[in-house]
């Protein structure tokens, strides 16, 4: 049975308010028309109108929760969650190559597949990586219990690999002036290369007043 306050990300208390302000939120950023007709996007869009339908409407909210209730107390909810198989059928790729993911999980009624987002408790997806991270592409498989309240959790590491040196420098120097993530440190998003020259600009204003005390 699917969860509903899952999929809005909602708690069973949640107000009336908070219901429309996650689906508002949430179909936003997975309306179809944002992302390119994508399958996996539409399903999701999916999913969240059915599920405001649902908890929007009092009467239909109110027996909803009595069935889930009722649902997860009858499902063998009593046993962990855990997670048979997590493969894929490369673990070193190149940008734009086509990966395939397969799945199986065992007492879990919520199973997520990041950066994808909720999945069935068993499956396969085809995917192409756009772009690495450090050299890297993360996956992370979340099996939960929503009744014991766990989480098993399984991750999965493609390394990127190039077809030349050259190719691999090229997407070296491209990530030294690619503008990053605003973070703390890094509140502007300032490129690779900018936060390197001011650490050159700052070593050798330090060395040159060093210089210059030990000289008096």
């Amino acid at each position: 049975m699917k969860d509903y306050y899952y999929f809005l990300g909602i708690s069973g208390d949640a107000s009336e308010e908070d219901i429309k302000k996650a689906y508002r939120k949430l179909s936003l950023k997975y309306h179809p028309d944002k992302n390119e007709n994508d399958d996996f996007f539409a399903a999701r869009f999916r999913e969240i109108q059915e599920a405001y339908e649902t908890l929007s409407d009092k009467g239909r909210r109110y027996t909803y929760y009595q069935n889930l209730e009722s649902h997860q107390k009858s499902f063998r909810y009593n046993i962990p969650p855990s997670i048979k198989t997590f493969t894929s059928n490369k673990v070193h790729a190149k940008k734009g190559e086509e990966i395939i993911i397969s799945w199986q999980t065992q007492n879990a009624d919520v199973v997520k597949v990041l950066p994808f987002g909720l999945e069935k408790t068993y499956g396969e997806r085809t995917f192409k990586i756009t772009e690495f991270k450090d050299g890297k592409f993360q996956l992370l498989l979340h099996a939960t219990n929503s009744l014991l309240h766990k989480t098993v959790v399984q991750g999965i590491t493609i390394t990127e690999v190039f077809e030349s040196e050259g190719e691999k420098f090229r997407d070296q120097a491209e990530e030294l002036f690619r503008s990053q993530p605003k973070t703390a440190a890094n509140p502007h998003g300032r490129p690779k290369i900018m936060r390197i020259l001011i650490g050159v600009a700052m070593l050798i204003l330090a060395v040159y007043f060093l210089i210059k005390n030990f000289s008096r």
